[in-house]
């Protein structure tokens, strides 16, 4: 299955059903579950605007080469499939406390929108070349760009699931 519809099927079996203390449900001091449905909503959407701001210009997104850093990085998460954790999210991405149906729809709506436009860079500017450059990971191409935003989203699935208290398969 496809990297970004297998994480649409593991966002919607975990959210499956929640009510509203289960979307509230967090350890002390940590992002709730409609929290963290909320950050990952940000996240598609700033991909996807990055892309399809590119894509409205009809410009040939400008990256820059990869710092030795970022291509570390790239090897230890695209790679590897390694999510530090514990990182601080940048204020684009932090969540502001929406409701948890209301962040799961946005959440999904964006990961649809962001869907489309990977896909439609890659039509454009073929699948190799970067298309967009991530704040840690640097420049990263489509399939780069699918496999960061699956394992980041599984790891945030994984968290969702452990406030659930293991009422979630998987």
């Amino acid at each position: 299955m496809e990297w970004l519809e297998r994480l649409r099927s593991e966002i919607e079996e975990t959210a499956q059903g929640l009510s509203a203390a289960d979307f509230r449900r967090a350890p002390q001091g940590r992002w709730n579950t409609a929290q963290i449905l909320e950050h990952l909503g940000h996240s598609y959407g700033a991909t996807a605007k990055m892309l399809e701001l590119s894509l409205a210009a009809d410009v040939r997104p400008e990256v820059r080469a990869a710092k030795i850093s970022e291509r570390l990085m790239q090897i230890l998460v695209v790679s590897l499939g390694y999510i530090p954790s514990g990182r601080k999210a940048p204020a684009f991405v932090t969540p502001h406390d929406d409701a948890g149906p209301e962040s799961l729809g946005r959440t999904l709506s964006g990961l649809e929108r962001m869907k489309v436009a990977l896909a439609a860079a890659e039509e454009r500017w073929g699948s190799r070349d970067p298309v967009g450059t991530h704040f840690v990971l640097g420049p990263m191409n489509p399939a780069q760009w699918r496999k960061f935003h699956y394992l980041h989203g599984h790891h945030h699935v994984r968290q969702m699931r452990e406030r659930l208290g293991g009422q979630i398969a998987g």
